[in-house]
């Protein structure tokens, strides 16, 4: 069987190819349409080619799954294939079900020329599909904790063959309380492995953890330790919980809010807001974690391709979502944490694209927003042509940090608490 020639190089194969990568990936990056490394692929594709073990603090948006996943399949290509059913060469662990279809969905993209064998695992659906398919052998696994663990459990696979081990989005699943699964997970391993963690934020909590698994690893920040993207435009709207509704129809008819993102603190919230969306005349979708895995991809879907403009959601969406277009994200309650703040607004302004995102604050929600303008080191912008008749009060000068800061500044770790809705079980 005659077997293609690769292209010749080009100037954009050659950004890729001077990482060391081989011609293999370089024609799928060249395909998936990339033409230049973004800094946390610069940076960590070398390291991880040498078999150094990585921390990386890097926010979702910069293109830290393809920093991973090119070298690992360029590594794993170069092993032989020759190895038994149920035998994980890579294991990726990740906290939610959507990153982990991304992941999956990338790995497939980047290796489509390598012929790798590679699966995703996951919670809320049967388990049955995802057995066959570990039967089959893949050498890369992609899988949140909860499912990963009930298949070792029942003898299902085998991690006693890992080379590879990555944990993406490591402070998300601290703070979902997944520290004993992913001890678990580890145990399971061979001690001799290379190990890369990527994290958004590095509290001291990812810090201790990072060096409880790492062994001498390269430190990569490609940002002062996770910063909003500097095209998102902040701002707050002072607003009584009962008229937020009402404010939200009206942000959501505006001219320029092409597809938006709505953040509510409870899966019921989500869910009746959506609804009323709907009834009011505005395309929506709701996604929270009492969906089923289905219907969840179903609303994803449909908001991705435009045939609702309108998602809502709890903070099941604020990371591992990849949806291109995001003109705003709103704030329709304030998150408890104020790092989840950032990993919401985050999923606009992606690649460099202008956002904007919009938080409604009630006097209840008060010292959320202090919480939050403290982290991004400024105060967000009133809008005022959006503010009710009888202007709030804003929160005392002295709450804030008496420095000048940039209108849209990076942020400082803080430490990890509870999230409010927990709705990421694997």
């Amino acid at each position: 069987m005659a077997i293609e020639s690769l292209p010749a190089a080009t100037p954009a194969d050659s950004a890729f190819a001077a990482l060391g990568l081989n011609a293999s990936l370089v024609r799928a990056v060249a395909q998936e349409g990339y033409t230049t490394p973004t800094p946390v692929q610069s940076q960590v594709v070398p390291h991880v080619l040498a078999g150094r073990d990585v921390l990386a603090c890097a926010q979702t948006g910069t293109g830290k799954t393809a920093a991973f996943v090119l070298p690992l399949l360029q590594r794993l290509s170069a092993l032989p294939k020759d190895r038994g059913p149920r035998s994980i060469r890579v294991l990726v662990v990740t906290p939610t079900r959507e990153l982990a279809s991304q992941i999956d969905a990338r790995v497939a993209a980047y290796g489509r020329f390598l012929g790798i064998k590679h699966t995703v695992v996951f919670g809320g659906v049967s388990q049955r599909g995802q057995e066959m398919a570990l039967r089959c052998g893949p050498s890369v696994l992609v899988a949140t904790p909860g499912r990963l663990l009930d298949l070792m459990r029942q003898g299902a696979l085998r991690l006693d063959a890992v080379s590879y081990l990555v944990l993406d989005e490591a402070d998300r699943m601290l703070d979902m309380g997944f520290v004993r699964d992913i001890s678990a997970i580890c145990a399971a391993l061979p001690a001799d492995r290379q190990t890369l963690l990527f994290s958004a934020t590095m509290p001291s909590s990812v810090g201790g953890f990072a060096r409880s698994l790492l062994k001498d690893p390269v430190s990569v920040s490609v940002t002062p330790t996770a910063t909003a993207a500097p095209s998102i435009a902040q701002s707050v709207v002072y607003v009584e919980r009962p008229a937020k509704r009402g404010l939200l129809e009206r942000v959501l008819r505006e001219k320029g809010v092409l597809r938006a993102l709505v953040f509510t603190a409870t899966k019921h919230g989500a869910e009746r807001l959506a609804e009323q969306l709907t009834h009011a005349g505005i395309d929506a979708a709701s996604i929270h974690g009492n969906k089923s895995q289905g219907a969840r991809q179903r609303a994803l879907e449909a908001f991705r391709r435009g045939a609702v403009h309108v998602l809502v959601a709890t903070d099941v969406a604020a990371r591992g979502i990849d949806v291109t277009g995001i003109s705003h994200v709103v704030n329709f309650d304030l998150p408890n944490t104020p790092e989840t703040y950032v990993h919401r607004i985050g999923r606009t302004g992606r690649a460099g694209a202008d956002g904007e995102a919009i938080s409604f604050c009630s006097p209840q929600e008060r010292a959320l927003l202090r919480d939050i303008e403290r982290l991004v080191r400024h105060r967000l912008d009133v809008r005022g042509d959006l503010q009710p008749a009888t202007p709030d009060v804003r929160p005392a000068q002295s709450d804030v940090r008496p420095k000048a800061f940039p209108r849209r500044g990076g942020f400082s770790p803080a430490g990890s608490s509870p999230v409010r809705d927990r709705e990421f079980i694997g």
